[in-house]
């Protein structure tokens, strides 16, 4: 059976059109969208303990064998509790379910089964509440998939809906790679990679999985990429003439280093250069705190003295607001406009912002997804700038762009990319780096520290805040949720096994809960805050507010605050659980840090993070540049760290999502893959 892809879901069996609407909340519309609805993890269900080494409130497999029919009891909620007693050489296990009639008949008195499930263990006392179950056999399958999921429809049916096509053996997916490019690569079919994916049988099928999935979303990535640039070229342009920027110059503060001014010419030749017939089309790709800003405010003071407008889009409102705060009274003195729109700017602001935009008053407008909508008009918008440019889909810079004509678009990422990669990932960019950091920035001591040092850590955060000083302590997580036994698709490599399993998969701190701890039984004398993505705008910028006043002592985060926020009374960054993250976000996260006149640092906390990851951390404790840190990072984990970074919130470029390229850990496969795009690109 062939499938067609482009079928619409509510063509599948069971798939009404109750059902079709909450799968198009996950952006399933298609089979093709259903069966690249990848799982985000798999529980490890080949983890098999025994009774006796189980436990209590970990995650686990038992094989064990039905003693006696299930007894049953009414609680005096009026549950009905079915208790299943079971076992196996080492010891007995109470299996509990809730309010599971089936149950009674369900298992046979003498057979085994594997059960998967939490473990409650008082003593000798073991018992597994509400687990998963199945016959055992040897032939069982260690991984199961869990699948993004939405309210009204579980990741177990989106896996049976999944099972009824993949699980046919003579199902067939249409080939969408060059047969050259398949043979010559050595990867495995559509048809395999699908399968393996979602039902794999072992580590194996899932790396030669990931291999393939990965290679043609990136040959279809590439070819997207390069054909946009040849569009690109063959459209229309913002005109603009040579310019005096002496003015600007002599404004700024300080003597720009030798890549600063680089990089400031390569702008200026691109939006001013004679004789060029495509608009500017320019990555800015810099260490935090190389000083990128100035060379956007350069690239808005050409296009102003050119009569064009410019919009800087950023990712958050505190980041809005501090180019806000930087750049205003710089261009007043010129006697520019600058304006700021953000989601928590008042009506009344807005509307002057929309009109000051399009009757032509304003020349900078700087603001978040809020530039995209449809109420904002320019009257000539003559440069797109987007800082952080990992944090947005192509379609959002394309968007802003399509407000103008011909308009020139400069991004900037302070996620140091070694230049290789970033010419393969920004095809349809020049890029530019600037890898010169300006003269009295100060150094950032790092160390690496394990849980055997946590109360002196604790103890010189203090010492620190004594001195008038502030602290950040970055978490991985938001709150702590039952993902905890699952293991993330990227995880899932050659080096993986049951061994390390517990380690890799150890609760991990989260922000919110962690700073109830430090508030109550850490620091109480203190005044400890907590930020996180999923806050409302307004509690956000609340609190760094506070934090930015000093009204905080220290300031519980997810890595929200890596992007653009700048305290310099800052003076320690403690990242816990440091082995989750990868080298550029830790260097970014470092470098939030040691922007004012004191001595700062950075302490990475990791228990026990394996050999692999201690090398890692030691590293960061060593080298201070972000683009040595890149390549080594390149070099050892591959290129799916730099793609996760530079994908994480839209996962969309142009029209083609990367679900699956986060997960390589092959760097050659990249390039290949880009290699082979360059054969079969046209210009669509």
């Amino acid at each position: 059976m062939t499938v067609d892809m482009t079928a619409e879901i509510k063509r599948l069996s069971g798939v009404g059109p109750a059902v079709a609407e909450k799968l198009k909340k996950l952006g399933i519309g298609t089979v093709e969208d259903l069966l690249y609805h990848f799982p985000r993890a798999y529980e490890f269900r080949g983890n098999v303990k025994t009774v006796a080494a189980a436990e209590d409130g970990e995650t686990a497999s038992f094989v064990l064998t039905v003693m006696a029919p299930p007894t049953s009891a009414k609680t005096r909620s009026g549950l009905m509790l079915f208790k299943l007693p079971a076992g196996d050489g080492t010891g007995g296990c109470t299996v509990t379910f809730f309010n599971q009639n089936y149950v009674r008949t369900a298992f046979t008195v003498g057979a085994s089964y594997r059960f998967y499930g939490k473990v409650s263990r008082r003593g000798k006392h073991v018992e597994l509440n509400s687990p998963v179950y199945e016959p055992y056999s040897d032939s069982l399958l260690p991984l199961y998939p869990v699948y993004p999921a939405t309210e009204g429809f579980s990741s177990v049916r989106i896996n049976r809906l999944i099972s009824s096509i993949v699980d046919r053996t003579d199902t067939v997916l249409p080939e969408n790679l060059p047969d050259e490019v398949v043979s010559a690569e050595g990867l495995m079919s559509r048809t395999d990679a699908v399968r393996a994916i979602h039902h794999p049988t072992s580590l194996q099928q899932i790396s030669d999985a990931k291999r393939r999935l990965a290679f043609e979303e990136l040959f279809g990535f590439a070819k997207n990429a390069r054909s946009r640039r040849k569009r690109d070229d063959a459209g229309p342009r913002a005109e603009m003439r040579p310019c005096d920027c002496s003015a600007f110059r002599a404004a700024m503060e300080f003597e720009p280093t030798n890549a600063q001014k680089r990089v400031m010419n390569e702008i200026y030749s691109d939006m001013t250069g004679r004789g060029r017939t495509a608009p500017m089309r320019r990555m800015v790709s810099g260490d935090v705190g190389s000083g990128k800003t100035v060379c956007a405010q350069l690239a808005a003071y050409i296009a102003s003295e050119n009569g064009y407008q410019s919009a800087l889009m950023v990712p958050t409102e505190i980041l809005a607001r501090q180019h806000f705060e930087d750049t205003a009274g710089l261009f007043a003195s010129f006697g520019k406009k600058v304006c700021l729109l953000t989601g928590d700017v008042t009506a009344k602001a807005k509307k002057e912002v929309y009109e000051a935009l399009e009757n032509g008053e304003c020349d900078l407008v700087i603001g978040t997804h809020a530039l995209i909508t449809d109420k904002v008009a320019f009257r000539n918008l003559g440069l797109v700038i987007c800082d952080e440019q990992h944090r947005f889909g192509v379609n959002q810079r394309e968007a802003l762009l399509k407000k103008g004509t011909g308009a020139h678009m400069l991004v900037m990422s302070a996620t140091p990319i070694p230049r290789t990669l970033a010419l393969v990932l920004f095809g349809d960019l020049d890029v530019s780096v600037i890898d010169e950091m300006p003269p009295g920035r100060r150094t950032v001591r790092t160390a690496y520290r394990d849980e055997s040092s946590r109360d002196a850590v604790y103890g010189f955060i203090r010492d620190q805040v004594a001195q008038g000083r502030q602290a950040y302590i970055v978490c991985p997580g938001v709150e702590e949720t039952e993902d905890d036994g699952l293991i993330p698709l990227e995880a899932l490599t050659e080096g993986f096994s049951a061994e390390n399993y517990d380690r890799e998969m150890k609760r991990r701190k989260a922000a919110v809960n962690y700073a109830a701890t430090l508030c109550t039984d850490v620091f109480p004398d203190l005044r400890v805050g907590y930020l996180h993505g999923r806050m409302k705008s307004s509690e956000k910028n609340a609190v760094m507010g506070a934090f930015e006043r000093g009204e905080l002592d220290i300031l519980v985060s997810t890595t929200v605050i890596e992007v653009g926020i700048n305290v310099p009374n800052a003076t320690v960054m403690l990242v816990e659980d440091a082995d989750c993250f990868g080298l550029s976000q830790l260097h970014q996260l470092r470098g939030r840090v040691g922007r004012g006149r004191f001595a700062s640092y950075c302490i990475l906390m990791s228990d026990s993070p394996g050999a692999t990851a201690e090398e890692r951390l030691k590293l960061m404790e060593r080298e201070n540049n972000g683009y040595k840190i890149a390549e080594f990072d390149l070099k050892q984990r591959g290129p799916g760290d730099f793609i996760r970074e530079n994908d994480e919130k839209i996962r969309q470029h142009g029209q083609l999502k990367l679900r699956m390229a986060g997960a390589l850990d092959d760097a050659r496969l990249l390039y290949r893959a880009f290699e082979w795009a360059e054969k079969y690109t046209e210009v669509s």
